[in-house]
């Protein structure tokens, strides 16, 4: 299990994956075949793969490629890995310094002059230099290639459509609106609980499990609300080693959405310090939480979060 990254003022959190997850990182494979890509009107559709619980999308680089990219709402910077800039030559920025579960590190950057993410989507990023065995991939791409649009991930037809904010999506049976605010780039939302423990609650497309802060973990255990632990290890981006606790929660809810028996890891890990979010319960909604809704939009703009929960009529 690989999660993702996330960046504040120039540096960035990252989370991590259990150390006894596989990962191969593909060069020049392709991922899509046109079908699963294209432009229609002001919206961008973009066909996304699955692969162990993280969503992943085929990226143009200078011309070049395709290569297999996370897509992770929780990186407000995309990430290159440092294979693939070597090989493609790109330009070596600047040194920036790294925040991830298991403390802080420095990092190269490098400019990626023509980032193509689907037709017309064209994107000059400075972006972080990771290696390609710790994040499964050849890179990460981040909200700073999303932030000002409306983003569906449709996990019904595995695509992602990408539009103006002005664009009115119509609401399906089975539709739940939150509205949120940003912070560090991460859309925020507090109308959520666990086991009935209000909580706050970030979005991470680049994680495939939740995780949750230490107040959270209090608050439940204080009210005799968790069950068996299993232990679990993770393994930040920078290859470092955390451990954990992990618990199955009877219910999770987002605004009026219901998840059942959501697995969260609890771990000592600075990413909740960061976005301030330390003091009181928060968690990171991983892929394991949202690929149980049948449709996720986050339109960043608008700070709103659309949800369309399962047996919704498409």
């Amino acid at each position: 299990m690989k999660a993702g990254l996330r960046w504040s003022l120039g540096a960035s959190l990252a989370l991590a994956a259990p150390a006894h997850a596989q990962h191969a990182a593909v060069g020049a494979n392709p991922l899509q075949t046109p079908a699963e890509t294209g432009q229609l009107g002001n919206f961008q559709h973009i066909g996304f793969r699955i692969d162990q619980d993280r969503m992943t999308v085929s990226v143009r680089i200078d011309g070049q490629g395709p290569f297999r990219f996370l897509v992770d709402t929780g990186a407000t910077r995309t990430v290159v890995s440092s294979a693939l800039a070597d090989r493609l030559a790109l330009t070596i920025g600047p040194v920036a310094r790294l925040h991830s579960t298991t403390g802080t590190s420095l990092v190269r950057t490098a400019l990626v002059r023509r980032l193509e993410l689907g037709p017309g989507r064209v994107r000059r990023v400075e972006a972080a230099l990771l290696e390609s065995p710790d994040m499964g991939a050849d890179g990460i791409v981040g909200v700073d290639s999303l932030r000002s649009e409306k983003v569906i991930f449709d996990f019904r037809t595995r695509l992602i459509s990408i539009s103006p904010p002005t664009h009115r999506v119509p609401d399906e049976q089975g539709t739940v609106v939150v509205r949120g605010k940003l912070r560090q780039g991460h859309l925020i939302v507090t109308s959520a609980a666990a086991n009935r423990v209000p909580l706050t609650a970030i979005l991470d497309t680049g994680s495939d499990i939740t995780m949750g802060n230490a107040a959270l973990r209090q608050a439940l255990e204080t009210q005799g609300r968790l069950g068996p632990a299993q232990r679990m290890t993770m393994k930040s981006v920078t290859g470092e080693l955390l451990n954990g606790e992990a618990f199955h929660l009877r219910n999770v809810t987002v605004g009026g959405a219901v998840l059942h028996d959501l697995l969260i890891l609890f771990a000592a890990s600075p990413i909740f310090q960061r976005l301030e979010l330390d003091d009181r319960p928060a968690i990171l909604l991983g892929m394991n939480a949202l690929r149980g809704f049948d449709q996720v939009t986050v339109d960043f703009p608008r700070k709103r979060l659309r949800m369309i929960v399962p047996g919704a009529p498409p």
